[in-house]
Order: structure tokens, then sequence, then C-alpha cells
């Protein structure tokens, strides 16, 4: 009798679980991206990754998806540019025959008040943090849909897609943008099998937060309930899950990789300097 409702579920439920085993994974030359692409790889996966200036770096990620056992091709890539930039998925799903996952990781940060942005900049971050991940998305699911195996996309947001941050507005205002673009991708993809989620980072000891991949310190976030930063494999096996068959009714969330950090809400628990406040 078990046997019979598994098939059932095979043959039913998961009618959309044949997607390619292809991925493409923007930004992949360190940190998350990196850590994602190598992990896909190692689920079985092809990959195609993207980088923007760090030549080494994404070397460095195709040589470890090689003694994975699996493919990967390389292209450069400028979100700043979205539009000319997001081609470069298409040339990846172009060689590699197909796309089943996307990850859209690539991204930039900001650091001035509000005040003190121009327009330009703006634009600038809005651009690779927003526009890109909407083209690169558009290109990825037309596939998909067309294909009609269903398929996975993954957006890497941020603790601030949903809590602020002084001197981070333009950031923030991407990453909540991000989520909801999420949203309702995953309204408009559902009927083709294909889901849409975000994973939503803390502070993770990448180079983006000035960490350049060094393990966590132990201890060293008295603010934080996990009292540390997060490693960059913590994120990749919430994108993996996200990529893999066992997430096939999940879609439209938002999976917080923070150590716990949005309890506190991110502005107040990073500023604290110590544990005193679990005495409460």
């Amino acid at each position: 009798m078990e046997q019979r409702r598994d098939d059932a579920r095979v043959d039913g439920v998961r009618e959309f679980d044949g997607y390619d085993r292809v991925a493409v994974v923007t930004g992949a030359d360190s940190g998350i991206g990196r850590s994602t692409a190598v992990r896909l790889a190692r689920e079985g996966f092809d990959l195609g990754i993207t980088y923007h200036s760090d030549e080494e770096g994404i070397r460095r990620t195709e040589s470890e998806i090689g003694e994975a056992g699996r493919r990967a091709v390389v292209r450069r890539h400028d979100l700043s540019d979205p539009v000319g930039g997001s081609e470069a998925v298409a040339e990846l799903i172009g060689e590699l025959g197909g796309v089943g996952v996307l990850v859209n990781n690539a991204g930039t940060g900001s650091d001035e008040p509000l005040l003190e942005t121009d327009y330009e900049r703006w634009r600038e971050v809005l651009a690779v943090d927003l526009d890109g991940p909407f083209l690169c998305s558009r290109i990825a699911a037309t596939h998909m849909r067309d294909a009609g195996r269903g398929g996975r996309i993954v957006n890497i947001t941020s603790v601030h897609e949903e809590f602020p941050r002084v001197n981070a507005g333009t950031y923030c205002a991407a990453k909540g943008g991000l989520k909801l673009l999420t949203r309702v991708l995953a309204l408009e993809l559902g009927l083709y099998g294909i889901t849409v989620n975000a994973v939503a980072p803390g502070e993770i000891a990448t180079p983006m937060t000035g960490q350049h991949e060094e393990p966590p310190g132990l201890d060293t976030r008295g603010g934080y309930p996990i009292p540390r930063p997060g490693h960059a494999d913590e994120v990749a096996d919430a994108v993996a899950f996200l990529a893999g068959r066992g997430s096939s009714y999940v879609t439209g969330a938002s999976l917080f990789v923070d150590g716990g950090l949005s309890l506190m809400g991110p502005q107040a628990g990073g500023a604290l300097q110590d544990g005193t406040w679990r005495a409460g």
C-alpha cells in the first residue's frame, strides 16, 4: 500500500520533476556563488557560471566543479548593464543545452546615506541587484516554460529584504524589490511547475562583508543568537534544498539563513557588543 502511494506521488504530484540537471549561478567567482555552484555540481548538476572581474576566482570555481565530475561553462557579465549582462544567461543555456535551475546571486551593496546618494549610484545598485535578476529570470523561465519540465529559480536576497539598515538604503530597496519579484514570479510560474524562492542571508563570511572567505570567528557577534557570522556553505545548503526535487511544494518563500539575526532586528543586533541581552 505504501509503495502505491509513492508511485501516485511520482506520477501525479511530481510531474514537473524532470527538469534539466543544468544550473546557472551568477556571481560564482567567490563567496555564496562559488559555494552554491560547487554544491550543485556535487548534487549532479552541470553548471553555467558567471563572474564580473575576478577571473582567478571563477577559474577556481570551474576547477572545483570539474573535480566533482561535472561540466562547467564560464561567461563574464556586467549587470550594471542589465540588458547586455543578462545575455550571458542565454548564452550559457544555449551552450549547455538547457536549464533547470537559475540562482540569481550576483549583486552589489551600498554604504552611503540616502541623502548623499545621487541618482546614478541609485540606478547602479538597482540595475545589478534588481533589474539583473528580473532579466535573467525572464530568460531562464521562458526556456523552462517552453521545455515543459518545470524548474527552480532561487534569488539571493538578504535579511535586508525585510529589515532596514542605515547607510544601505539603496541596497535595502533593491533587495526588498527582489523579494516581491520572487513572490510575483512564484504566482505566475507555478502553473508550469517552476518554483521561485528567495534565500535571505545574514552576515556571511565572504569577500562582500570584508572577511575574504575566512572561517567564521566563533563567539564574535555578541548580538546574534548564534554568535558568529555564517559560512557560505551554510547558504549553499539552503539553495541546494530549494533547487532540488524535495522542495517541489515550496514556492514564493524567503528562507532566512541568518543565525537568528532577524529575531533581534539586524540594525540593533549588529550593534550589541556582548551577550548580556540573553539575561532578559
